[in-house]
């Protein structure tokens, strides 16, 4: 059985994909890293940033070995800017 994750793309993540908000699906016991995996298969471009981009399920940052359930909505958050 498939979750589906809703993921939540922001700043110029937005701009890379395309869109806000999309949904993918991982398989039942999946992981944030598992998340993260497959949107770079449908997002290849992101997947160079990958060591820098924070990661929240919810309201909390989450780290890639923390599970994700049915329902769960995950923001990938590029690296800060600023000068």
């Amino acid at each position: 059985m498939n979750l589906c994750i809703r993921v939540h793309f922001w700043s110029f993540y937005r701009e890379m994909t395309g869109t806000a908000l999309a949904e993918v699906e991982v398989p039942e016991g999946a992981t944030v890293s598992d998340v993260v995996s497959a949107v770079h298969e449908r997002w290849p471009a992101l997947a160079p940033l990958r060591a820098s981009t924070l990661v929240a399920v919810g309201v909390d940052y989450a780290e890639g070995g923390q599970p994700v359930r049915a329902g769960d909505e995950v923001s990938l958050f590029p690296p800060v800017q600023g000068g």
